[in-house]
């Protein structure tokens, strides 16, 4: 496997007309970066001809994830392929590319306010039981590595971010959540990413789901830690669970799943404010405390 010694337009031309010469003559705009101090994350994407989407990396670490999306992705399009996925143009280990259809679009948090929760939640709960179900096609698949942090470290470093009146409230949710996941449940294959930004929407129709670099194995509710802040309400995530349990069989647990939305949105938390970056909605850490408790009323939990 060989990644770009560095990033540069010019390398990244080379790289698309190396693997895929019959787009060598179509413009290549590639995205602007971020996290450029982070070997981790030295990977990004270009459009080319406004029609496929290029991804490289520029590091060892970045290029391991992005040939394991390549292989994620040559897998679950065999036949019965799991839907909603990115249709492959031209994937390479030597030099590291895969180029994807450009899916036009929005994505799931642009047009959330607008669609049917009940309609969007039964194409998203068929993405996801044909995905679990999905999981023997792989292998000996690694857990899924983007796990949110343990509550010891929400306990131990969420209080200098929120009310002082708060923090007794988010300290008994994190014991409730040990609890809830106190016992662990059979891993299946999660996309483990799936937030709204990696869901590309046409209206109400489901269009493609993005970024599989991080999938591996966890619980299957481990897919909806994203889910309840996603939209006014928890309607989109009540409607995806009730058609999850309606086509495998399998009902999904409402308090792990809000375990896993816990953990992730204050560890979204945490992380932005101590990097000094914005929360994703530009509102305040003790906003999204309010909101966790509203979704928990919600739920009835």
């Amino acid at each position: 496997m060989k990644w770009l010694d560095a990033y540069s337009p010019a390398a990244i031309a080379e790289l698309v007309r190396t693997v895929v010469p019959e787009l060598s003559d179509l413009p290549i705009v590639a995205r602007e970066l971020v996290n450029k101090d982070e070997p981790m994350w030295w990977s990004s994407s270009a459009f080319v001809g406004g029609r496929y989407v290029a991804k490289f990396a520029w590091s060892r670490p970045a290029a391991l994830r992005l040939a394991h999306e390549i292989a994620v992705l040559d897998a679950l399009s065999r036949e019965p392929a799991v839907p909603y996925l990115p249709k492959v143009v031209a994937s390479s280990a030597d030099p590291l590319l895969l180029v994807t259809e450009l899916v036009p679009g929005a994505s799931l948090f642009e047009v959330v306010d607008a669609i049917d929760p009940d309609e969007a939640g039964r194409q998203l709960a068929h993405f996801l039981a044909e995905l679990h179900r999905a999981g023997d096609r792989l292998g000996d698949v690694p857990p899924a590595p983007l796990q949110p942090p343990t509550t010891d470290t929400l306990r131990a470093q969420i209080g200098k971010w929120i009310r002082p009146e708060q923090l007794p409230t988010v300290r008994r949710w994190c014991d409730w959540a040990d609890d809830v996941l106190a016992v662990p449940r059979p891993h299946v294959l999660v996309h483990a990413d799936l937030h709204g930004g990696n869901q590309i929407w046409d209206g109400d129709e489901l269009r493609a789901i993005v970024d599989f670099e991080t999938a591996g194995r966890a619980e299957p509710e481990y897919d909806l830690r994203a889910f309840p802040g996603t939209g006014p309400g928890v309607e989109l995530v009540t409607a995806t669970m009730h058609h999850y349990a309606d086509l495998t069989g399998n009902p999904l647990d409402t308090d792990r799943m809000m375990a896993w939305h816990l953990r992730t949105a204050l560890g979204d938390v945490l992380w932005r404010s101590e990097a000094g970056t914005p929360l994703a909605d530009h509102r305040t850490p003790p906003d999204w405390i309010n909101d966790l408790a509203d979704r928990f009323a919600a739920l009835s939990i």
